[in-house]
């Protein structure tokens, strides 16, 4: 099953019932008055979050749903039955949008919650309501209301504490594999994330910290490069990033500059990005490309900015101990 952040559908709600044209039949009263039940209201199209789904995936078989319409009326003063709601399933974070005019409809960010996106139909009055003195046996009773018809934008934003950025191949997948319960797909090439992955981080006191490993994100990233802008919307939930910067390179100049081009893209997404709190992660130190004079030169780069720095190997899990205790500090804290 593939990751989908993006679906269009198409949603109807149900029609109203006609109302009923019908008159009292018995034994002793042959000429009765009008007794026309109402039709029943026509069902709504109703939009639910649930932390079940983590993907758009489903709405790649189905696009297309509608609401039951409500019954006709009937004699005796009987009323229709209303029609059923839909009710369609989304994960948590979805944002639901008008697919003609881009207007916001609904941002549900918690399980359960939900959204009537379309009332059905109401019901039409049966022929009781139309007597009048002068006209005591109306023969004539109201339609019900249609149904709405809307094409709907899904589009899903992440929900996670922490958002893992950095260039491609600078390690994030194995980062997030080793401090959480993820299991991505990890490979020592660009791009083998081409999808957000989600993870939870366990501490002793019971409390949880979920992650998301944002998909490499490139200069140009912000107009569609690379994996493009798609993936930059899942940053916008998380409350801390982790700027993962590989350690190939012992110049503090070059890594601040692939600090930049990442955060020059957040910036041009959307600038409230860059008002984050990021921490940086200087991964592969085991490969030795950089020795502790280097690491410290780097890191007091990285401090003289603002930014606390930790140097870790994902690979064999130096630094991680200490990398947990500052993620928890900053967001359950």
């Amino acid at each position: 099953m593939g990751f989908v952040d993006e679906a269009q559908i198409t949603v109807r709600s149900g029609d109203g019932g006609a109302g009923c044209v019908s008159f009292r039949r018995e034994r002793f009263l042959p000429k009765g008055g009008p007794d026309g039940g109402d039709g029943g209201k026509g069902g709504s199209v109703v939009v639910k979050a649930t932390s079940r789904l983590h993907s758009l995936y489903d709405f790649d078989s189905r696009r297309s749903f509608s609401a039951q319409n409500g019954e006709t009326g009937r004699s005796k003063n009987r009323s229709g039955k209303k029609g059923k709601d839909i009710e369609i399933l989304v994960p948590v974070g979805i944002i639901i949008k008008d697919q003609e005019t881009g207007a916001l409809i609904g941002d549900l960010v918690h399980d359960h919650q939900e959204i009537a996106v379309l009332e059905g139909g109401a019901g039409g009055k049966g022929n009781q309501h139309f007597a009048t003195p002068a006209k005591r046996t109306p023969r004539f009773a109201q339609e019900g209301q249609k149904g709405t018809e809307k094409r709907l934008k899904l589009e899903l934003k992440l929900i996670a504490d922490v958002g893992i950025i950095g260039l491609p191949n600078a390690g994030k997948s194995t980062l997030l594999a080793r401090i959480s319960n993820a299991h991505p797909k990890i490979a020592d090439y660009p791009f083998t994330t081409i999808a957000p992955n989600l993870g939870v981080i366990s501490f002793e006191d019971e409390q949880t910290l979920a992650l998301a490993d944002i998909p490499g994100l490139v200069e140009g990233a912000s107009n569609g490069k690379g994996l493009g802008h798609r993936f930059l919307q899942h940053i916008e939930r998380t409350r801390l990033l982790v700027h993962v910067i590989e350690l190939s390179k012992p110049d503090p100049g070059e890594l601040l500059k692939d600090f930049s081009t990442i955060n020059d893209e957040l910036k041009r997404y959307h600038p409230s990005l860059t008002t984050k709190d990021q921490v940086i992660v200087l991964n592969k130190i085991d490969l030795g490309a950089a020795d502790e004079a280097d690491i410290e030169r780097i890191a007091r780069s990285f401090h003289d900015l603002g930014y606390e720095c930790i140097a870790i190997s994902a690979l064999t899990g130096q630094g991680l101990d200490e990398l947990r205790r500052v993620l928890k500090e900053k967001t359950l804290t």
